[in-house]
């Protein structure tokens, strides 16, 4: 067999989807008749360890080793007859192909339990009386990361599920450490690793190999699989890119990573990867290149053929899935979070909506780089074509729109789309919290199977809002995010501390903030992360803006992104990174709301600013919006059923309609005039997501009128018009 391009992701990034980017590039090829084939590593190598014979394989090498055990690894060892007996079935499990499995799990002595299992009690609650099945999933994650504080501990202590040698990846500005590290023996991991990878050459003979870096954590991987390559079978030519390459290899100078790869390719790699092959067969010199590192008479150098031009998102192709083991991944939840329990639990399809951010200007970014700054978004209509072709492909109806911030108005678009065609989907995304959500708008998207949604509320301060550039207020974010949880659309927030200059007092008020967001219900899970200087900020660009200084100003050999910074007017930022994360986790579970803010830190902290019942008035001040002429009427429900009754009020006759809606959750009845029932009726037909023709308020003005009816504005915003939300009549 030979193929000319085989790409792969190196261990370890999700056990329970594959990362996306070799699926992208293979869909490309194949619009261009290029043979292609790919591979997740990561779930390969987690499958060859947790099995029967790689378990088997782990303890003896540990017996045979003189290492000191702790105590846990020693009772693990003792152990060791469960956990081989135990681990196919646990992994079958949750692959889902063993559901029955679940009482066993969750019933004490079937698993053998060590360190990971403390926590255990912690997290019964959360499980409730039928939940066995996630119950089951918990305890089985528990077993599974004991096992790899096994083998961290006594085989290989780079070793983690969703990443590999990750501190050596992170802020490795030289590539000294790598590199030394690189000239070692292959670590057991790596020669479990090269094998697949050598079993896999071996069949497809490609031409060239394409290595995808998404993270810090599949770095070191990814040159151990390039550096075996390059010395086994130097015909091969290997390119390295992925979201790793595009933040952080863009001034690489250093000649030694060229003994790993050939070529390093930077943002979408499409055009680069065609020009690449054409220059692997000789229809084209190395001039031609596109946005490509490689070495040129023994010097690092950076070819980019700006006459070359990228492909247009429409033409990239659907993603291809084929060649992975979609059936082998396995979900598992790690922590009990509920935006969390999404990256980890469930395969999803992953498709982006638009190419980009549509904002594009928040000062911690970075919006200097093409994969942000170049916005391109695709049409509505061939996003349902991509999806129809998944789930045929894939068997599997769940979306995870990969997008930096999923545009509202294309939102809007997919969701009517999505209902016109009738497909039933899960789909979640990453957004602004922006006005343009609105209720009816959130209604929308969860009738078209949106379950959550993620975005970034940052710090919790106007002013701070303000310097990000977020374009947000936080009473703003409070509405947004109240719409969506009305909607029974999860949300999630990214938190932020320790931007420039915030200071103490900041601090506790955003706290604050996100504490009666959990109250009021209006957010159910968050993360709070340290912000973290990049070269390619308009921070990182021009730090004096922002008050603080770069620590160091000189750029290294390999790596160059996160920048250490000096901020001279902020607070103490690390001290509060425990307390926040503490508060938080407790928040999430509704519990210890009612504790002052002082509770979770060590040190003494400001009284918050903020009155405790803020995030309440917020919400309590609802504004009736101003509904445009252009607005879109759109109704979505089914059509009603209509009775005809005669009202008598004082002496005077009045023939009424009623009209009963059927809903999925309840009945809901409504009585009008039989002549404002004879045009609302009329309204709900021309309306309906089945017409193929849209219905604006403008139009709906003018029949009223035409019907003969008077004074629209108090028949629409007046009982019992005001209710038809919730039987589908959205604008």
């Amino acid at each position: 067999m030979s193929t000319s391009v085989f790409i792969f992701t190196p261990p370890f990034t999700q056990l329970n989807t594959p990362y996306p980017a070799s699926a992208y590039l293979k869909g490309f090829l194949n619009t261009k008749n290029i043979t292609s084939f790919q591979a997740d590593l990561g779930i390969e190598v987690v499958l060859a360890i947790f099995c029967k014979e790689g378990l088997s394989a782990i303890f003896k090498r540990i017996e045979q080793s003189d290492l000191p055990l702790s105590d846990n690894a020693d009772r693990m060892l003792h152990l060791q007859v469960q956990y081989i007996k135990t681990i196919d079935g646990v992994i079958g499990f949750l692959q889902g192909k063993n559901p029955t499995l679940a009482d066993s799990i969750c019933q004490e002595g079937f698993l053998p339990r060590a360190s990971r299992f403390d926590a255990l009690p912690d997290f019964q609650w959360a499980f409730g009386a039928m939940g066995i099945q996630d119950k089951a999933k918990q305890i089985a994650t528990f077993y599974l990361e004991d096992i790899s504080d096994l083998i961290q501990e006594c085989v290989d202590p780079h070793f983690g599920f969703s990443r590999y040698a990750e501190r050596m990846g992170r802020s490795a500005n030289v590539f000294d450490e790598l590199y030394d590290a690189l000239q070692n023996e292959p670590t057991y991991i790596d020669t479990i690793c090269l094998g697949i990878l050598e079993e896999k050459l071996k069949k497809l003979q490609p031409t060239l190999v394409a290595i995808s870096v998404p993270f810090p954590g599949n770095l070191y991987s990814a040159l151990r699989c390039g550096l075996w390559i390059k010395k086994n079978m130097p015909h091969v030519k290997v390119a390295l890119g992925g979201g790793f390459a595009n933040t952080e290899l863009r001034s690489v100078s250093d000649e030694r990573v060229f003994e790993c790869v050939d070529f390093i390719l930077l943002d979408d790699g499409e055009s680069p990867l065609e020009c690449l092959l054409e220059y692997i067969e000789g229809k084209r010199e190395w001039r031609q290149l596109k946005r490509t590192f490689c070495l040129v008479n023994k010097q690092v150098m950076y070819i980019n053929n700006s006459g070359c031009n990228d492909y247009k998102q429409q033409e990239l192709g659907t993603p291809d899935y084929r060649n992975l083991l979609l059936d082998k991944y396995i979900s598992v939840i790690e922590i009990v979070n509920p935006m969390h329990r999404l990256w980890s639990d469930g395969r999803w399809n992953k498709l982006t909506m638009a190419h980009g951010c549509y904002w594009g200007k928040c000062t911690f970014c970075d919006i200097s780089l093409d994969y942000i700054k170049t916005y391109e978004p695709l049409t509505a209509s061939l996003l349902c074509d991509r999806i129809e072709e998944l789930i045929a492909q894939t068997g599997q109806t769940g979306f995870h729109f990969v997008d930096e911030a999923a545009p509202p108005a294309l939102m809007r678009a997919l969701a009517i789309e999505i209902l016109k065609r009738k497909l039933v989907i899960t789909w979640w995304t990453n957004i602004r919290f922006e006005k343009s959500f609105t209720r009816d708008l959130c209604l929308l998207l969860r009738a078209s199977g949106c379950i959550a949604v993620s975005g970034g509320l940052e710090v919790a301060s106007d002013r701070l809002l303000l310097l990000i550039e977020k374009g947000v207020t936080v009473d703003q974010v409070a509405k947004v995010t109240s719409y969506f949880t009305q909607a029974g659309i999860m949300v999630h927030a990214y938190l932020m501390y320790g931007f420039p200059t915030q200071t103490a007092q900041e601090t506790i008020d955003s706290l604050e903030m996100v504490r009666q967001m959990f109250e009021t219900g209006i957010l159910k899970s968050a993360f709070w992360h340290q912000f973290a200087m990049t070269a390619h900020s308009p921070i990182g660009l021009h730090p004096e803006k922002y008050q603080v200084e770069k620590e160091q100003n000189t750029l290294g050999s390999f790596a160059n992104n996160d920048i250490v910074h000096i901020d001279k007017k902020g607070a103490k930022h690390d001290a509060f990174s425990f307390g926040l994360k503490k508060s938080l986790f407790n928040y999430m579970h509704h519990t210890c709301l009612d504790k002052p803010l002082q509770h979770w830190f060590d040190f003494k902290t400001p009284l918050t600013s903020i009155p405790k019942d803020y995030i309440l008035k917020v919400l309590n001040n609802e504004v009736m919006p101003v509904i445009k002429p252009s607005s879109k009427i759109i109704f979505i429900g089914t059509m009603p059923t209509v009775s005809f009754s005669v009202q008598s009020k004082k002496g005077m006759q009045r023939e009424m309609m009623s009209l009963l809606f059927f809903t999925a959750i309840e009945n809901i009845k409504i009585q009008l005039p039989k002549e404002n029932g004879e045009w609302l009726l009329t309204m709900l037909q021309n309306a309906h997501i089945d017409n193929a023709n849209t219905m604006t308020m403008q139009d709906a003005m003018l029949s009223y009128a035409s019907a003969g009816l008077e004074d629209f504005d108090l028949f629409w915003y007046n009982k019992p018009m005001n209710g038809l939300y919730k039987v589908g009549l959205l604008i």
